[in-house]
């Protein structure tokens, strides 16, 4: 069976999409097919060596693969929600469509709503839920920009300062 023939255009075809989420093992990187080559894969030495790794310090591993996850996300949201706000579902599918990206089921996130809740409450996206879903906007940390903010916000104290001392005046 060379290049061309049927079995291994078959395979060249199945390997190119995405696979199945179930049949991914993050630790070892690895996408498998269906679950007969899922098993097989865990029963291998590499994935056992892999596993006993993880479970000598697991919360190193999920604190990896979430800061990864994340930085993959706001990378996103950065670029689609900068100035006005976007489907928290869209970013995640744009980010999933990159083949090897980080799987949310290997963080510290159970769900797209837990994550997107994570980004509101530390100040990273304003997040809003509607009846079409959750929506983030980014909140730009920028130190430049943040100092150009308050010195527009200062000057415009100071400018509103003496107008009303000028009215007081007369």
């Amino acid at each position: 069976g060379g290049f061309l023939a049927p079995k291994s255009i078959a395979n060249r075809i199945k390997a190119k999409g995405l696979q199945k989420l179930r049949w991914y093992c993050q630790m070892c990187n690895k996408q498998c097919r269906d679950e007969n080559g899922f098993k097989c894969h865990c029963m291998s030495e590499s994935h056992q060596r892999q596993m006993a790794m993880f479970s000598e310090n697991s919360g190193k591993y999920m604190d990896e693969f979430s800061r990864e996850f994340e930085e993959g996300m706001m990378e996103i949201i950065g670029r689609k929600a900068r100035s006005q706000r976007c489907s928290a579902n869209v970013v995640y599918r744009e980010y999933i469509a990159n083949r090897h990206h980080f799987h949310m089921n290997s963080t510290i996130w159970e769900t797209l709503t837990d994550f997107i809740m994570y980004l509101g409450r530390e100040g990273k996206c304003e997040v809003d839920e509607t009846e079409k879903g959750w929506f983030v906007t980014y909140v730009d940390r920028d130190p430049e920009k943040l100092r150009k903010l308050e010195e527009r916000a200062k000057r415009e104290r100071t400018e509103l300062d003496s107008s009303e001392r000028h009215e007081r005046d007369l």
